[in-house]
């Protein structure tokens, strides 16, 4: 009994060590997680989330847009359903969505790229690749519209698609872009490259900057638009105590950042042992470092001050929070695996 225990041992041992994984991971520096206190003091304030269509056969309502009182929700089957009923089925996973000044829905689907859906459920495709650098979409997440039209959408990964973001960050390198869709010319320019799973995106009110998230490297980025700082990038607030998802302009000086869960310690404590990574990326994925139950979101001003901090750490916590909208006084969550989206009264 104990040389069979011995021989499982070591198939196990060589199998951990020579099964092929698909990564390259590098070392980098993982700064010190913030203190859950102060600015990000723990709190139940998204204990209390009302949530809403959990049995319509669905789930995943990654993100969330209210037009002409109908709210939409894009869904992990590629399903868009709004408040009457089944809007449109992208046929792949949309992830962020916004409405443009004609009332179509514009979708950064992760696999089918930027899509434009009008009321009649007619769609088209405006983009699948960089025309600046003939780079495909590898997976198209956010996206927010300037007034003057232009669409500003992420690219998380061009070398990692949907469902292989835990590959993304155990190897930890920069395959996402910034990116902007102008109708009059019908060309996708390629803004910024080289980042850490670009996510959320959000244009100022005035069109003169974007706020995005660089979701492995806990931080959120200003590319200017305008001004003497045009075409420049710069950070605004880094460290987070978690992974930032999508952001949204409330219109009014806040910025909404879901945080799909607090730092993970593995993650964190390896960051710098990039053989460790590729190791525990060879276990099953359920001995894998897992996403804690967090419900977290934070408003932060232009600058990256933080405003408000909104947090429920349970395992009836509505989680993971992949995106948070304001419309009138309350606040909408989406989730990407969650069966129903979220509502609360907005802070004041």
């Amino acid at each position: 009994m104990k040389n069979l225990l011995s021989y499982s041992l070591l198939v196990c041992l060589l199998y951990l060590l020579l099964w092929p994984v698909p990564i390259n991971p590098v070392a980098w520096d993982s700064p010190e997680p913030p203190s859950m206190t102060g600015i990000y003091a723990k709190n139940n304030y998204l204990k209390n989330i009302e949530i809403f269509w959990e049995n319509d056969g669905h789930y995943g309502p990654e993100d969330i847009a209210i037009h002409d009182g109908n709210l939409y929700a894009g869904y992990h089957d590629g399903l868009i359903m709004s408040s009457v009923g089944e809007f449109y089925n992208t046929n792949g996973r949309p992830l962020g969505m916004v409405f443009d000044s004609s009332n179509n829905l514009i979708v950064a689907d992760a696999i089918q790229g930027l899509i434009s859906i009008n009321q009649k459920g007619v769609a088209i495709t405006l983009s699948t690749k960089s025309d600046s650098d003939g780079i495909p979409l590898g997976f198209a997440d956010d996206l927010d519209i300037a007034t003057d039209g232009k669409i500003y959408f992420s690219d998380a990964s061009n070398q990692f698609g949907y469902g292989e973001d835990r590959i993304e960050i155990m190897e930890h390198t920069p395959n996402g872009r910034l990116l902007v869709y102008d109708p009059e010319t019908k060309l996708t320019t390629t803004l910024l490259d080289n980042l850490y799973f670009a996510n959320g995106v959000a244009v100022s009110p005035d069109d003169s900057f974007v706020l995005f998230n660089e979701t492995f490297m806990y931080r959120i980025q200003k590319y200017w638009l305008k001004g003497e700082k045009a075409g420049t990038s710069e950070i605004v607030i880094e460290n987070l105590p978690g992974f930032p998802d999508n952001i949204s302009s409330n219109g009014q000086g806040i910025y909404w950042v879901a945080l799909f869960t607090v730092r993970n310690d593995f993650i964190d404590q390896t960051s710098d042992k990039p053989f460790l990574r590729k190791l525990a990326l060879r276990l099953p994925e359920f001995l894998q470092p897992q996403p804690e139950p967090y419900a977290f979101a934070l408003g932060i001003d232009k600058n990256g001050n933080i405003l408000h901090n909104l947090q429920y750490g349970s395992n009836d916590a509505y989680s993971p929070i992949t995106s948070v909208k304001q419309y009138g006084d309350k606040l909408y969550f989406g989730s990407l695996s969650h069966k129903g989206w979220g509502k609360i009264e907005s802070p004041k």
